[in-house]
């Protein structure tokens, strides 16, 4: 009870930046508990909560993999996500989230409450992820929760989302008032030139798989495990 106490008490910013050392101290502890072999710990359960960004997204074998390599211990990463659906879908599957019992949980839920035609207001769908990221650090508290802003959309995928920065915005200010993670992509995508974006998001919303694993994954693997460890 003191040391939740005293975790309490840290400033947010604090917290952000002792997420990855607290992380790995406590894999350690687990590591210590007997059992010499890597093969042998449980693996580090991810679920990664969201859109099509997630379900299609195709880079959670290469985070798999390559988190695996940098912890040397096992890691799975499951899905809790569905095409086209917006956070309100999502409140009603946090049961799924929580089922897995994971020690990490990504979250992509803005850019289908973003579109002209799903009629989610930014207000609402701020209040939606504040109810979110509360059971999940309710029922999961020793899990790391990250909030993720995910790759940049154009044509008419971007015509019908003329106000996403602002989904994203309002999602990260929720995480961040709750002194909880976010990890942003979009640096990485605006390095790549206009002719290597279209390559990579074809239809404008959507990368290919080995795309996103490019931008992604070494982002998300630093992050979650210190930027010593990179992909």
């Amino acid at each position: 009870m003191m040391c939740l106490q005293f975790w309490r008490a840290v400033p947010t910013e604090r917290r952000l930046a002792w997420g990855p050392v607290l992380f790995l101290a406590g894999l350690l502890m687990v590591s210590m508990t007997g059992k010499s072999n890597a093969e042998n710990l449980a693996p580090v359960k991810i679920v990664a909560f969201g859109t099509s960004l997630t379900a299609r997204g195709g880079w959670q074998p290469r985070l798999q993999t390559r988190l695996a390599a940098c912890l040397q211990r096992p890691v799975s990463v499951e899905n809790v996500a569905k095409s086209g659906e917006t956070s309100t879908w999502a409140l009603t599957q946090l049961d799924r989230v929580i089922a897995e019992q994971p020690d990490i949980v990504l979250i992509e839920l803005y850019a289908n409450d973003a579109t002209l035609h799903r009629f989610v207001s930014l207000a609402q769908s701020r209040k939606n992820m504040g109810v979110i990221l509360d059971r999940l650090h309710q029922r999961l508290p020793r899990a790391r929760i990250i909030l993720m802003a995910m790759n940049p959309f154009s044509g008419l995928r971007g015509l019908i989302r003329p106000f996403v920065d602002s989904y994203i915005s309002a999602h990260q200010a929720e995480a961040q008032k709750r002194g909880l993670e976010f990890v942003d992509y979009r640096p990485g995508w605006e390095r790549l030139s206009s002719d290597e974006l279209a390559a990579a998001i074809p239809d404008g919303a959507h990368p290919r798989p080995e795309s996103a694993s490019k931008v992604i994954v070494p982002e998300l693997v630093g992050h979650i495990a210190g930027r010593d460890c990179k992909d």
